[in-house]
């Protein structure tokens, strides 16, 4: 039997699309095996999004021609979209595929077989309108399923390489996310991520259709408990959107809603499309229509030309907000983009300094988020044993507004809605006590 190896760097977005060329490969009857085996057919799935993106990919393109000199080796995601060239100069590399056309990678591995010459197989991503259907009927870590509903982005950031390598917004198909939706569900799953480059722009390029519109036929989807959007900008979070979080009992109480800079110099040199006092009154406005919300979010610290006061504006405008966890970059120059030619890049050591002072702040409010809910009962669905521990009978899940909990468990409930009592509130994760198990119904007492 033909086998096949993957290794992939990069982005949510990226493993599902990982996903989805395994089971192209699954149905012509390969056999996976584990990325440091020898394998007949290797793909690296790439990443561009900083130059150490590129550095990581290239690394593991001559790891798998290492391994099985004999080897079909693939390349594809948004290194191989925005550098063809550079890739195919790598000996040994037999064919790249970008960002689109990967649901032909069997017949182009097929004519390699056939013809034995490399193939670049990349076109012009910014051409491409049409969503690339991709299905992944199921996942290996079995609670929670992803559902990649939009493609590209047209935001053009200026730290932003994306839109090159992933070209511009497109959705996909309204009743093709119900049905991948509906499969999903007939599998097992409670949980449903939606995932994309730019999640929340679905819709933007539909007639008389929106991300409103797909959250309300996604909550019509019997059997399904919990729809979480991976990421959504401030600004689209329209009134409609509002409307159905605060009407849909399956809409969970976790937003993941970028900030990048807590400063309106910084944000217009990012090229953002909000000021701070835009942000802040959609996050004001999620907290009265969802009480106890967590809004995590992304922030990048030195940008080109933060000064330390634009740096303090940001720290007391993150305090402001509350949220419940921060995810901290330092800014990183990626070559081609407008913000890497900047004059006032910010001193490595600066950076750091401020990195650490955000993280501190970060697991600060994460703390305090978790403390509100020590003594009440959230709903979890455990995902895996945990990790601490292997062997101790504690299980590990999220609940709908997204604290992790670890409590006294047993297998059978891996997948199911579980009731939980908050016993101690932590960091990363909080301490939990098994109420009830809500399939089965089997009370426990307190």
């Amino acid at each position: 039997m033909a086998t096949v190896a993957f290794h992939t760097l990069g982005c949510k977005v990226n493993f599902y699309d990982t996903e989805a060329i395994w089971q192209l490969f699954k149905n012509e009857g390969y056999e996976q095996v584990d990325f440091e085996q020898t394998a007949d057919v290797y793909v690296i799935n790439t990443c561009t999004v900083t130059n150490t993106g590129d550095k990581k990919s290239r690394q593991m393109i001559r790891r798998a021609i290492r391994r099985n000199p004999e080897a079909i080796v693939a390349v594809t995601g948004c290194y191989a979209q925005t550098s063809p060239a550079e890739i195919m100069a790598i000996p040994g590399v037999d064919m790249v595929i970008g960002t689109q056309d990967r649901d032909k990678i069997i017949p182009i591995v097929k004519q390699f077989e056939t013809d034995r010459q490399p193939i670049n197989a990349v076109r012009n991503i910014m051409k491409t309108r049409q969503f690339e259907e991709l299905d992944v009927p199921d996942f290996a870590d079995r609670t929670r399923a992803f559902l990649k509903i939009q493609e590209g982005c047209n935001n053009f950031c200026t730290f932003c390489i994306i839109p090159w390598s992933r070209g511009l917004m497109r959705s996909r198909e309204p009743q093709s996310v119900i049905a991948q939706a509906e499969q999903l569900v007939a599998a097992g799953y409670q949980e449903i991520v939606l995932t994309g480059i730019h999640t929340g722009g679905y819709g933007e390029d539909i007639e008389d259709y929106s991300l409103a519109k797909l959250l309300w036929d996604l909550d019509k989807v019997e059997g399904l408990k919990r729809i979480r959007i991976s990421s959504i900008e401030a600004s689209q979070i329209t009134d409609e959107v509002i409307e159905v979080l605060k009407s849909s009992d399956k809409m969970c109480r976790h937003l993941h809603i970028p900030l990048q800079a807590g400063d309106d110099r910084v944000l217009a040199r990012m090229r953002r499309k909000y000021t701070t006092a835009e942000f802040a009154s959609k996050i004001e406005r999620l907290h009265e229509i969802m009480p106890d919300v967590a809004i995590t979010t992304d922030v990048i610290v030195g940008f080109p030309g933060e000064t330390e006061e634009m740096f303090r504006n940001g720290v007391e405008f993150m305090e402001r907000m509350k949220f419940s966890e921060m995810h901290v970059f330092p800014y990183s120059k990626r070559t081609g983009t407008p913000a890497a030619r900047m004059e006032d890049q910010v001193d490595e050591e600066i950076k750091n300094t401020r990195v650490h002072e955000l993280i501190d702040l970060s697991e600060k409010m994460q703390l305090a988020y978790a403390q509100q809910f020590v003594g009440q009962v959230l709903e979890v669905i455990p995902e895996r044993a945990y990790k601490g521990a292997p062997d101790s009978g504690l299980y590990m899940g999220y609940s709908d507004n997204y604290v992790q909990l670890v409590f006294q468990g047993s297998e059978d409930m891996i997948g199911q809605v579980c009731r939980v009592k908050v016993t101690e509130a932590g960091v990363n994760e909080s301490k939990g006590q098994l109420v009830r198990v809500l399939e089965t119904a089997a009370v426990v007492n307190l």
